[in-house]
């Protein structure tokens, strides 16, 4: 278990919580395999009939870690096995998952909502897509969830220029279900979390593999980025982006 993921079951929620303040919560690959552990857990788990995903210090996630993007043309493998697992099980998960997010929310920080069943976020909240910029593609299947919530050409906008976007576009556009004020965010969301863990399991497990139908499709997109996305990411031209980043 990462010292950076703290993972905590209150009432039948599983809460996932982001911890690496001093980083914005970016995504080492000890996150990854954390995170997956936890989701991987908690999805067998009878006590356990939601999850929540959040992050600390009035941040979501700024994204994966660029340190470990580096590292990437040196441990392809490896680097991507535990995000795998994640990218695997969520388009299918079986119990619902809530996210809560503040602050910053930056390439997987956005991606991983768009599996999510539920997503508040604060007034803080602040969204965004980097991917073309780093010389990369996007993931988790968002170049077809995107234009599906969003729209074709909103989602060109969002994804191919990489600006930043608020909350009440974030809420205009079906990203997220409601927007609360910062102080409120946590609790709001918890409460939400403890009665759907108290609904019937069966029904609730049924009714999201209903609400989820045509998932094969999405892991066939998510499949059909990641070769992509492993290309261009050991490519001296990313690593090159990478490395400016650093120096920034």
């Amino acid at each position: 278990m990462s010292e950076n993921v703290r993972v905590d079951l209150v009432e039948g929620v599983c809460r996932i919580t982001l911890d690496r303040v001093a980083k914005k919560n970016a995504l080492t690959r000890d996150m990854y395999k954390a995170v997956a552990d936890a989701l991987e857990s908690a999805a067998t788990d009878d006590a356990v009939g939601c999850v929540l995903i959040t992050g600390t210090g009035g941040v979501f996630s700024a994204g994966n870690d660029i340190g470990d993007f580096q590292k990437a043309k040196d441990e392809p493998q490896q680097q991507h096995s535990d995000s795998a697992r994640i990218y695997g099980c969520l388009p299918t998960y079986p119990k619902p998952v809530v996210a809560a997010v503040d602050g910053l929310a930056i390439g997987i920080g956005t991606t991983l909502l768009l599996h999510c069943d539920i997503v508040y976020c604060s007034t803080a909240a602040r969204f965004r897509m980097p991917f073309v910029d780093l010389g990369l593609v996007p993931e988790l299947g968002a170049s077809m969830l995107v234009p599906a919530l969003a729209g074709r050409h909103k989602a060109a906008e969002l994804i191919l220029l990489g600006d930043f976007f608020d909350s009440v576009t974030a809420e205009q556009i079906g990203l997220v279900n409601k927007v609360l004020p910062p102080e409120e965010l946590g609790d709001y969301a918890l409460s939400v979390c403890k009665r759907l863990a108290a609904k019937p399991r069966t029904a609730m497990r049924l009714t999201k593999g209903l609400l989820r139908r045509g998932a094969e499709a999405v892991h066939e997109q998510i499949a059909a980025e990641m070769v992509l996305f492993r290309q261009q990411l050991v490519s001296p031209d990313v690593q090159a982006i990478m490395a400016g980043v650093l120096k920034r």
